[in-house]
């Protein structure tokens, strides 16, 4: 039996599943191994001290399970945590494999959406705090003014299948409210969540005539199949085998139950102790 490689995708708990239904759809032959670390969710209000410990754990989990390339597909993990694990951590541990984001992939291309020059970023506390998109966003476009808003109840409204529900519809109001009461002119709003898709629908609702709406899935999934296009010495260490498998550091029943709905089809998890498999 050949080695598997598989191409590994973190998040904190169900939402990355909405970035890896993107990247299988557009790059079906590999093989991918889902961790959603929802005993630890959410991560978006801890400090960036923890969201660091907390994904290099993950990330060297995913190393021990022989993934040589590790999507951070959270973004709070991408803003607090990505940075530190590529400069200070990779080397040491694994100089050979590589750790991306989803926040440069975005960043690289949101411009080319506006016309206003002013676009808007819903995201959580703790993605905004980070100030990671404006800076990462001024490095390829720094004529474009950012505009952030935390929503901060999106998630558990999603995670508690509530995205139908008049809070819902509630709290997407307010929100986009809030945004366009700093930034009248914005023409581009930006997904920073990948729960947030899932409120695709309701956001739709209340958006002002002639926005564009991005959500970081299909982004993710192009600038991944350009990488691996790049990088043939990573590409060539992904098996392909078209294999899935998907892993929770909490209840498998429950996170089935969610991650069904995330991913579009039936999920089925093994539950993994962090702390008894990393050593």
């Amino acid at each position: 039996m050949p080695q598997r490689n598989p191409i590994g995708i973190f998040d904190s708990g169900y939402g990355g599943l909405t970035v890896m239904k993107e990247i299988v759809h557009q790059l079906p032959q590999y093989d991918y191994l889902y961790l959603g670390d929802s005993a630890r969710s959410p991560y978006g209000n801890r400090s960036f001290d923890t969201v660091y410990q907390y994904t290099l754990q993950c990330v060297k989990w995913f190393f021990d399970q022989g993934c040589s390339l590790v999507i951070l597909a959270c973004n709070t993990a991408s803003a607090k945590a990505l940075r530190t694990i590529q400069q200070n951590d990779l080397p040491k541990l694994a100089p050979d494999n590589r750790v991306l984001g989803v926040i440069r992939p975005t960043a690289e291309i949101i411009g080319q959406f506006s016309e206003t020059g002013k676009v808007g970023v819903l995201a959580t506390n703790g993605t905004v705090a980070s100030e990671s998109y404006p800076m990462e966003i001024g490095k390829f476009f720094p004529e474009l003014t950012v505009i952030q808003e935390a929503c901060p109840m999106w998630v558990p409204l999603v995670e508690n299948n509530e995205q139908q529900s008049k809070g819902a519809e509630y709290f997407v109001k307010k929100n986009l409210e809030n945004i366009f009461e700093k930034g009248e002119d914005i023409d581009v709003i930006l997904l920073a969540c990948t729960h947030y898709p899932l409120l695709k629908e309701t956001i739709e609702e209340y958006l002002p005539v002639g926005v564009k709406l991005l959500s970081q899935g299909e982004i993710v999934a192009e600038s991944l199949a350009d990488y691996l296009q790049r990088h043939p010495e990573i590409e060539g260490r992904c098996s392909k085998e078209g294999r899935h498998s998907f892993y929770t550091t909490d209840s498998t029943t429950d996170f089935d139950q969610h991650a069904t709905v995330f991913f579009g089809q039936e999920v089925q998890s093994k539950h993994v102790d962090l702390d008894a498999a990393v050593k």
